[in-house]
């Protein structure tokens, strides 16, 4: 059944992902704070554009989000012009942003004071995935919420799971980063070694990759890594905010992190030597200019 519903941040996840809900035949309303953008979107795909994140979600009984951090997210929900302004009694507002888990309860317990809900409903898959309407979505909030909200995040998922209440989608994302941090530092290390030894890497990976080493890092970035390529992708600033949010959390639960810790101190070296925006795999960088 087509469902009324609104997309803030039209972002290289958003776009498509907001595509894949137009496609399923949902009445669509977006915002991005570039018009042209948003322009660019509905010329793609039909439906409307707002002028602001409350005009957006006007009427709305699924309002999606995504956009850069904490202070966009509260920008766009409890902001000037934002969406918690206009947000119907008992609709339901999808965050897809990769957040720290306090603003996530936060926003839930103004949500829940308004009377609609709150859905923490980080991804992971990055652009590939958005684009193929093949993500990873980490859930966290009340469950029949998440449940109503459930076949519509299908349209662009592969798989979604509600992990517990409000933050616990955030946490999981958290979860999430750590493996892949260690993980491409790992892959790093490894064609590193494997080129100092004289091996041929990729002939090295194209064996190991079908036992017990293999890896989606290994699958997807080591041919690209062994080439040098790395202007695509999920950038190291990104990176480096996402491990803000996991070492901060890991202070005030006690959790110990030093692999993680230490990676993204190498993320930072990165950045100094101007990379930025290259992909998160971009760390075999600082071990080849060492």
């Amino acid at each position: 059944m087509s469902k009324k519903v609104a997309f803030i941040g039209l972002g290289v996840m958003g776009y498509p992902m907001a595509g894949y809900l137009a496609r399923a035949g949902h009445e669509v309303t977006v915002f991005n704070r570039t018009i042209e953008k948003a322009d660019q979107w509905v010329a793609e795909y039909g439906g409307l554009k707002a002028d602001t994140p409350a005009q957006a979600a006007n009427g709305a009984e699924f309002v999606f989000c995504c956009v850069g951090n904490d202070n966009d997210l509260r920008s766009v929900t409890i902001g000037t012009g934002g969406a918690f302004e206009n947000m119907n009694q008992g609709s339901v507002f999808i965050d897809h942003t990769t957040t720290s888990a306090e603003v996530a309860r936060e926003l839930n317990g103004i949500a829940t004071e308004k009377d609609f809900s709150f859905v923490d409903a980080p991804v992971s898959g990055g652009q590939a995935g958005a684009e193929n309407g093949q993500l990873t979505v980490m859930i966290g909030g009340n469950e029949d919420a998440v449940t109503r909200a459930m076949p519509l995040i299908d349209c662009f998922a592969r798989m979604q799971s509600r992990l517990g209440e409000s933050g616990s989608g955030q946490l999981a994302k958290m979860v999430n980063q750590i493996c892949i941090a260690g993980l491409v530092q790992g892959l790093s290390e490894a064609l590193h070694f494997a080129g100092k030894a004289g091996l041929d890497a990729g002939a090295v990976v194209d064996v190991i990759s079908k036992g017990a080493a293999q890896s989606w890092q290994m699958d997807n970035r080591a041919e690209t890594m062994l080439e040098g390529k790395f202007d695509y992708g999920f950038a190291v600033n990104w990176m480096r905010k996402d491990l803000g949010y996991v070492l901060s959390e890991a202070r005030e639960n006690g959790a110990h992190l030093p692999v993680t810790a230490l990676v993204d101190q190498f993320y930072s070296e990165v950045q100094a030597m101007g990379g930025g925006r290259w992909d998160t795999s971009s760390l075999i960088v600082a071990l080849e200019g060492k």
